[in-house]
């Protein structure tokens, strides 16, 4: 059965794959295990599709599609790997069960706490869960993680070896709660990639973002009262509602300091801004919580200039203090640069440099700093090797822009 028309221009074919690959892949595992087996079976199914849809019109239930596709794929690869007597036994296997049947829109949310087994590494769960669930590319993967992508690789693959024949079993309340720490972390690697690429020609990938953010929506509907839950879907919204304004009319980045706030969501912000209050008073804040309280300071201020840096620098001490990570302390080093100087910051950067260094991040918070130190030819070179270090080509173009900038600035005046 076809579509009636095209697709819309804003969701392509490749748009709607991406969307749908998750939940197919979840409704493979959900119905017959064999997680190794099922992804591959779904890789087949979009190929399939990328090529026939384009031609023949997409289908009036993709999802339905893809999960016949990759579910006959599957069946007949499990099939052919065994004798006859065996091929039989594993067939009757293969039905799908009544029992285990679940709503379509739950099978990304199952998938995801599937592969955040307990059996497997935490490492390993990080992994397989944004390759599966988010979409990400190995290098992706190793690029968040700031470690080589071949570790990326060896981990993915080892993960998939463990599950293949471990028996799946829908995640129970229980089950939930042990392995809730790293299905946040997963979501917020997901959520952090789409709201800022770490390669490519866009900043943004809203599918990306807003997959996450449904995501943490499903996960809160199951924990209400998780603090950690709600403090994560609150970062997130806060995070997201500034979007429209991240970009110019070119996809040209615009730093937070130069945004026209006016675009950011007030709607999104209202919500945000609601569930820090409400994910604070669930208990102790942790990590998450704590970044969100950061964000909704940053979108409370009408102005750069009303930021409250001395309450964002105190937010910043004690996530630092509670859940150490080298990218919080660099959000830290700007914040002690905004109450106490850049020079203060700069000094805050070097106690980073052995666990940063590399990262075009540590030099593009150096130029910055530097840039407001007075620093212009150091700050000029630290923008240039940001610039060289990225691999998202809006953030290489705006760092070249500022040294460039820079560099105009020292030029002498001809007499």
């Amino acid at each position: 059965m076809r579509e009636q028309g095209p697709l819309e221009p804003a969701e392509t074919v490749e748009d709607l794959l991406r969307r749908h690959a998750p939940q197919v892949l979840g409704a493979l595992v959900r119905r017959y295990g064999h997680f190794d087996a099922a992804e591959d079976a779904v890789q087949e199914a979009l190929v399939a599709a990328a090529r026939q849809w384009p031609e023949a019109g997409t289908p009036a239930n993709p999802r339905g599609w893809l999960i016949r596709v990759a579910s006959r794929r599957l069946t007949d690869r499990l099939r052919a790997d065994e004798a006859r007597a065996r091929r039989e036994e594993a067939a009757a296997r293969l039905e799908p069960r009544a029992t285990r049947a679940a709503p379509a829109d739950d099978d990304t949310l199952t998938l995801l706490f599937l592969s955040c087994d307990p059996a497997l590494a935490p490492a390993a769960r990080i992994a397989l869960t944004l390759r599966a669930v988010g979409g990400l590319t190995t290098a992706e993967i190793a690029r968040a993680h700031l470690v080589p992508e071949a570790t990326i690789a060896q981990r993915i693959s080892r993960a998939k070896a463990k599950l293949r024949d471990h028996p799946f079993h829908p995640p129970g309340p229980e089950d939930r709660d042990a392995r809730l720490a790293t299905v946040l972390q997963v979501l917020y690697l997901i959520f952090n990639e789409g709201h800022t690429a770490t390669s490519g020609p866009t900043l943004h990938r809203a599918d990306l973002a807003r997959e996450a953010i449904r995501l943490t929506r499903e996960v809160r509907r199951l924990l209400p009262r998780e603090g950690a839950v709600t403090g994560l879907l609150a970062l997130m919204l806060l995070t997201e509602a500034r979007g429209a304004a991240r970009t110019g009319a070119h996809g040209e980045l615009i730093p937070l300091d130069e945004q026209d706030r006016t675009l950011w969501d007030s709607e999104a912000i209202t919500e945000g801004t609601a569930l820090v209050e409400e994910a604070l008073a669930e208990g102790p804040p942790g990590p998450y919580q704590l970044q969100a309280a950061i964000a909704a300071l940053h979108d409370e201020a009408a102005r750069a200039e009303d930021t409250d840096w001395p309450q964002i620098l105190a937010l910043y001490d004690l996530l630092v203090a509670r859940a150490p990570d080298p990218m919080a302390e660099l959000g830290r080093a700007v914040a002690v640069a905004m109450v106490h100087g850049p020079e203060a910051g700069l000094v805050e950067l070097t106690a980073l440099e052995p666990r940063l260094k590399g990262h075009h991040r540590l030099a593009a918070v150096r130029a910055h700093l530097l840039e407001r130190a007075g620093a212009t030819e150091a700050a000029r070179d630290a923008y240039e090797e940001a610039a060289r270090l990225t691999l998202s080509i809006p953030e290489r173009h705006y760092l070249r822009t500022r040294a460039s900038r820079l560099g105009r600035r020292e030029r002498p005046t001809p007499h």
